[in-house]
């Protein structure tokens, strides 16, 4: 290893140690309730992670200081670095469910390979497993999957949500366009490939899939196939480090980044700036604005005034689209505990009780308002049948320095990809001799 990568090696060591001991995890009492944070603040995906755990913390921390808990029960956690690795993932779970006798509450990965580790772990330890914009997306249908739940909007409604936008774009005709799908070439990436097949059958548009090899840093070769094919549009599932690299390559090609639509996971500002004058223009999906909210703006003057208690060392990223995100993954949480105490007492809640919570979530406009949130996200309404409670989506726009929202919430196309996730749900039950829940009788 040469002296330079060294270096870097140790400031990143380093700089997941100083983002640790800011978190430094709370000790459970029998009367807390205990939420497991399994993280990713160093590795490829670290820069991410950095703003969407932080997020999170400092929602629950927030609660504490602004609420005094949820409802007199303080929240408390501890957080366990995955490096976004499955095996990592794995482990962390195990560690953390040992802390408290709720087994962490409810389980957010924040990684699609993880989720798919623990998917049947969770179930058994009756454990909710939440897939906020990510995951396996066909445990939307909670009949097969009663303890996972991909909540707010999944990958097939995403990209048929931008396959819409681009479609009003293009004044209700799509026919005869080139529409490339490069994606990174993992679970994650090709999750929305049958769901774009069956859109340019609909919409008569000309599909090319483009993989990228993971960590996706190199992809000259790709944006050389996507300029002979003459694509009209790019649809770009990335994560990342590769994000960045996929904007220098469209501007060295001269390929306009107003015609590259990404998914949320490709578009937040770590995407954005380090790229530079490569990124203007370019258009990503959003389940979660950015900027400074009103919720945000009380988040920040309530932890980060005086005596700092807040999450976050970089506090430049509070308001960027991956905090904001955490914020979001924060309000789910303590939404179910707040909805699972109104039915079983205000008291410490279990995982079989953050479940009934989790399929009757309520997070109208109204509520949202209630919360300062209006606007931060959809609203979400959760059943025994749909564990994804939205579908919606908006899109956004770089200009150079910050997102603009160049849409309202747009929902994907829900009649094509609801009979596909459900036969897919319906095929695992099959394999796995799962006797599907009647949804009617769930009260």
């Amino acid at each position: 290893m040469s002296k330079n990568r060294s270096i870097r090696a140790l400031c990143a060591t380093v700089a997941g140690v100083a983002a640790l001991v800011a978190s430094a995890p709370s000790h459970p009492q029998s009367n807390d309730q205990f939420v497991s944070v399994l993280s990713f603040r160093v590795g490829p995906y670290g820069p991410a992670g950095v703003g969407i755990f932080g997020g999170f913390i400092d929602y629950m921390n927030y609660i504490n200081v602004k609420e005094g808990g949820v409802n007199g029960v303080k929240l408390t956690w501890d957080e366990c670095e995955t490096e976004y690795q499955a095996a990592r993932g794995v482990e962390c779970y195990e560690r953390l469910k040992t802390k408290s006798p709720t087994k962490g509450t409810m389980i957010h990965p924040v990684s699609t390979p993880i989720t798919y580790a623990l998917l049947d772990k969770t179930a058994a330890d009756k454990v909710p497993l939440v897939q906020t914009g990510y995951g396996r997306t066909d445990t939307i249908d909670g009949r097969y999957f009663p303890w996972a739940f991909p909540l707010i909007t999944t990958y097939p409604m995403q990209a048929t949500a931008i396959v819409r936008y681009l479609n009003d774009k293009e004044k209700g005709n799509l026919r005869g366009k080139k529409i490339a799908f490069l994606y990174l070439d993992s679970a994650y990436g090709k999750e929305p490939i049958t769901y774009l097949q069956a859109e340019s059958k609909v919409n008569g548009f000309e599909l090319t899939t483009i993989p990228i090899t993971p960590p996706g840093t190199e992809q000259g070769a790709q944006w050389q196939q996507i300029r002979q094919s003459q694509a009209d549009y790019v649809v770009y599932w990335g994560f990342g480090v590769m994000n960045s690299s996929a904007m220098r390559a469209a501007q060295k090609i001269g390929y306009p980044r107003d015609r590259i639509i990404g998914s949320w996971w490709a578009g937040s500002e770590e995407d954005t700036v380090p790229a530079g004058d490569a990124a203007k223009g370019y258009l990503s999906a959003a389940m979660n604005v950015s900027g400074k909210t009103p919720l945000i703006v009380d988040i920040e003057k309530t932890l980060y005034g005086g005596n700092s208690t807040g999450n976050m060392q970089d506090r430049s990223k509070i308001g960027g689209i991956n905090y904001n995100r955490g914020v979001v993954i924060g309000i789910v949480t303590v939404e179910a505990i707040r909805v699972a105490q109104a039915k079983y007492g205000k008291k410490v809640m279990d995982g079989e009780q953050i479940r009934w919570a989790l399929e009757h979530l309520d997070l109208s406009d109204a509520r949202l308002k209630a919360l300062n949130a209006s606007g931060l996200m959809p609203a979400v309404k959760t059943s025994c049948s749909d564990h994804e409670g939205s579908g919606k989506i908006k899109i956004q726009q770089w200009d150079g320095s910050k997102w603009n929202l160049v849409s309202d919430w747009i929902d994907g196309n829900r009649a094509l990809v609801r009979p596909l996730l459900e036969q897919s749900a319906i095929d695992y039950g099959k394999s796995k001799g799962i006797t599907p829940r009647d949804c009617s009788k769930e009260g």
